[in-house]
């Protein structure tokens, strides 16, 4: 297997469908190997899936969003998230999932059956857990409510990932003694709280993403975040670290597929061998 990055988290179904091979040529070129779409709602998650069978790198993830999340989670949907799941072995994770506390959020008690509700879709199918969790400002503490659920629904048995990772000290430890990986993107570069943790994180606890999405409200369009950009968060990591970014490329991707591998989906681990394989 080559040593290349891997994008764990994306939502490149947002991206007009003549832009994707650009934004495919542009990690490639950068050493993106592999990339993730994470499905937010019923839609996106079916299209997540369509479109990582159409080109070689992509893996798809099967789930709603906890801000897209306008119902509860019943048999119907779950049937329907599980039919996707089932239908391509590049559906790889449970994602997006997860709680925001945000202002303007969907109702609590929605989020939290729908994320309790998708744990268990990704413990029966052996799908591991990628997770969002926003806090509202000031109070980091939030953070462990979703590691809480997580751990009621015995989410340790397939594991996963915190998504974006934004939160404290407390969460990063919380989340490692769960099983699940700190996932790390272009906040790094400029949050010198979150390159404080980082710096102490075990590098076997750790992948790497962009959350890559369009972004026009920065204006040029070569400035908008992609998948290409996952070796600016590498190097950064890095140099926290003390380490050549090549030992930052190696853990990662090998982070990457053993957290497929562990949860236990047939033929899954070995999606992810073939996307990084090209």
């Amino acid at each position: 297997m080559k040593h290349v990055y891997v994008d764990s988290h994306t939502h490149l179904d947002d991206f007009p469908p003549e832009e994707i091979d650009g934004v495919l040529e542009r990690a490639r070129a950068a050493g993106v190997g592999a990339i993730m779409l994470a499905g937010t709602t019923l839609e996106s998650t079916a299209a997540c899936v369509e479109l990582a069978r159409s080109r070689p790198m992509l893996l798809a993830g099967v789930g709603i969003h906890p801000m897209d999340v306008t119902a509860p989670v019943d048999g119907e949907c779950a049937d329907t998230l599980r039919r996707a799941a089932m239908s391509s072995p590049k559906v790889v994770t449970m994602s997006e999932t997860g709680l925001d506390f945000d202002r303007g959020a969907p109702d609590l008690s929605l989020q939290y059956q729908a994320f309790r509700a998708q744990i268990r879709l990704g413990l029966e199918l052996g799908l591991p857990v990628i997770f969002h969790s926003r806090e509202i400002p000031g109070q980091p503490e939030l953070h462990m409510e979703a590691l809480k659920v997580l751990r009621q629904e015995q989410g340790w048995r397939v594991g996963g990932a915190m998504h974006y990772f934004q939160g404290d000290e407390r969460s990063a430890r919380e989340c490692m003694e769960l099983g699940f990986y700190v996932s790390l993107a272009k906040p790094l570069l400029r949050r010198p709280d979150l390159q404080a943790i980082a710096a102490d994180l075990p590098l076997e606890s750790i992948v790497l993403e962009t959350d890559t999405y369009p972004q026009p409200f920065k204006g040029s369009r070569d400035k908008w975040t992609e998948p290409r950009d996952v070796p600016l968060v590498a190097r950064k990591l890095a140099e926290l670290k003390d380490v050549p970014v090549e030992e930052i490329e190696r853990a990662t991707t090998a982070n990457f597929l053993s957290m497929c591998q562990r949860a236990g989906a047939p033929g899954r681990a070995d999606a992810v061998r073939a996307a990084l394989e090209g």
